[in-house]
Order: C-alpha cells, then structure tokens, then sequence
C-alpha cells in the first residue's frame, strides 16, 4: 500500500470538527489512496500507521483517524486543545519529515464482502453520499451489514463521543438510507 510522501514543503492547517475532542488536520497532499480509511483507537506499531504511532506518542491523544488528505485526532477531555495542538502539529511534522507512507506494510484494509442487492444498494448510498459529507467534519461511516431490515454502521473519526452522532445516525444517514432504499427499516450503530 503506498500513499504520498509528504516531504519537506507540505502544508496543513486545523479544522474544527462537530465533536470538540476532535480537530481534523487538512494537509496538501495524500494520506491514503482513494476511498481507503484507518481508524485506530488504540496505538498502533509504526509497521501499520508511522503517523498513528507518533500521534498516539502525545500524551492525551486517543484516536487517530486517517483518510484520504487529512487526518482526524481525537483528545481525551483533559488537556484542553490549547496545550495539545503544539505536541500533535510537531508529530505530524516529524511523520512528515521522515519520507514514511502514513500507513505501513502490516496494515490491512477492511474488505467488505459482495452481499446482495439491498446490501449493494445500501453500500452505494453509503459510500457515494454518506461518507464524503461526513469526511467533511473529519469522520467516516463504515458499512458493517444488513439483516432484517437493519442496517449496522460504525461511526469513526470525529464521529466518536460527537454530541451530533445520534442525530447524524438518525436524520442524516437513517433518513437517506429509507429514501433511497425503501427495505430499510432503521440504522444502528455498532
């Protein structure tokens, strides 16, 4: 798996995300290739995320997610992003001084299985509208599967602990997934 180095002239800069434990870092150039995202809550050995170990490294840092041109850190409630911006920007600078790849050798992609025609349905919707408008506040959704009328979908990035999550799920993802796919009777979160 390769992405872009990053190299000595790259830019970033913050953005703030609905969930206030979680600024999503814009940079110039790619993190990971097209449509591929990692999500980690927990620390990761640099042989699958060289970023996610060294922002895992800051103290008070409990989720990196990484897709497409940014990446998303989430903090826990103490220190106050005053005190953490500087330490994450550092990291994120020292990742990208070192030529590495954001996302190592040992990393493994999710592999969604084929499914039916609801399900492909569904995974479309998901992946053509859903994703990219939550992208934009630094989470993801991931499909996880469909049965019995309920479509299963795990929230990442900043979507974690945000207060806006269950009206995100609801109104946001709920509400579409029925419009367009009339066997969806409700979405919940796993």
């Amino acid at each position: 798996m390769t992405s872009a180095n990053l190299g000595p002239g790259f830019r970033m800069h913050a953005e703030r995300t609905p969930n206030p434990q979680s600024i999503k870092w814009m940079l110039s150039v790619a993190l990971a290739p097209s449509g591929v995202t990692a999500n980690f809550r927990e620390p990761v050995g640099e042989q699958v995320s060289p970023l996610a170990a060294r922002l895992f490294d800051v103290p008070g840092v409990v989720g990196v997610f990484i897709g497409g041109s940014f990446v998303t850190v989430t903090k826990q409630e103490e220190p106050q992003w005053t005190d953490l911006a500087g330490p994450v920007v550092d990291a994120i600078k020292a990742f990208a001084d070192s030529g590495e790849d954001a996302l190592g050798s040992a990393f493994e992609v999710d592999a969604a299985g084929a499914g039916g025609e609801v399900e492909q349905r569904i995974k479309a919707v998901i992946e053509d509208e859903i994703r990219p408008a939550v992208a934009m506040d630094g989470g993801d959704v991931a499909f996880i599967g469909f049965e019995a009328g309920v479509v299963s979908v795990m929230l990442q990035g900043s979507c974690v602990g945000c207060p806006s999550a269950t009206a995100t799920l609801r109104f946001g993802i709920e509400g579409r997934l029925k419009e367009v796919v009339p066997e969806v009777e409700r979405v919940v979160q796993v």
